[in-house]
């Protein structure tokens, strides 16, 4: 089950929400020469960080290439694509006056090594935006890897899960102040998702965190953990409307 821009696409509007309020984070008087967008997806929102900083030079990298397909085609001479893993960006040694990632770096193993070397990469006076979902208390996500733990998924998936890497924000706030980071603003937000019915909050998660998951099913396995999931989620929220409490992580600072 590869990514799907249309399902990705399906919420927007919510998805677009923190990245406005990320790309408020950074000083446009530093006027930086270039920037990475990693994780862009389907790159609208780097197209967008290309629109408002004029005079950077923006590179969107991202490791889907059906997302990289429904990049913008742009005549900018400030915007460009590649189709790249933010591993393989780190140990190609670039530096950058602007490291941006929205909704991204959830999907890297092993914060407490990936976060000291991409930090690496700014030059003297850039500035590091990040967010993240924060998976370790947002509840479907919790949903889906309780549900992954137990039989007969636990057998269907040879034991597999993917617990969240995503780390307190006292250990992101060591990490960039170890890097040399100053300026550093670290919140926690809440972007409530209202929802007329389940399928919504199934359809939300299902264009991202549940895809690992199909990944590794196969037809009848795939169905009875949808269906599984789907009791799980209307179990959850027994009461229509529900209001799900999406908690995003906002990591902010310049070297």
């Amino acid at each position: 089950m590869p990514w799907n821009p249309n399902i990705y696409n399906d919420f927007k509007d919510i998805r677009y929400k923190p990245f406005y309020d990320l790309l408020s984070f950074i000083d446009q008087s530093q006027s930086p020469a270039n920037g990475v967008d990693l994780g862009c997806g389907t790159g609208e929102q780097t197209a967008i960080l290309a629109e408002h900083f004029p005079d950077t030079t923006w590179l969107g990298v991202d490791s889907s290439p059906d997302m990289l397909a429904d990049a913008p085609q742009s005549n900018a001479s400030n915007l460009s694509f590649r189709h790249q893993t933010i591993e393989h960006v780190i140990s190609t040694g670039g530096r950058w006056d602007v490291i941006f990632s929205n909704a991204a770096l959830q999907w890297t193993d092993d914060h407490k090594l990936l976060f000291p070397k991409l930090l690496e990469l700014l030059n003297p006076g850039g500035q590091f935006a990040v967010q993240m979902p924060v998976q370790t208390e947002n509840k479907l996500n919790k949903i889906l890897f309780s549900l992954a733990n137990e039989e007969p998924f636990k057998s269907y998936l040879n034991g597999w899960n993917r617990p969240s890497s995503v780390l307190n924000s006292d250990e992101y706030a060591e990490i960039m102040f170890e890097a040399g980071l100053v300026n550093i603003r670290i919140e926690q937000r809440i972007y409530p998702i209202i929802a007329e019915q389940h399928n919504t909050l199934f359809n939300f998660i299902s264009g991202s965190a549940l895809i690992p998951y199909m990944e590794r099913l196969e037809g009848v396995q795939q169905e009875a953990f949808v269906d599984n999931f789907k009791k799980r989620i209307a179990e959850a929220f027994s009461k229509l409307p529900a209001m799900y409490a999406f908690k995003r992580l906002f990591l902010f600072g310049t070297k």
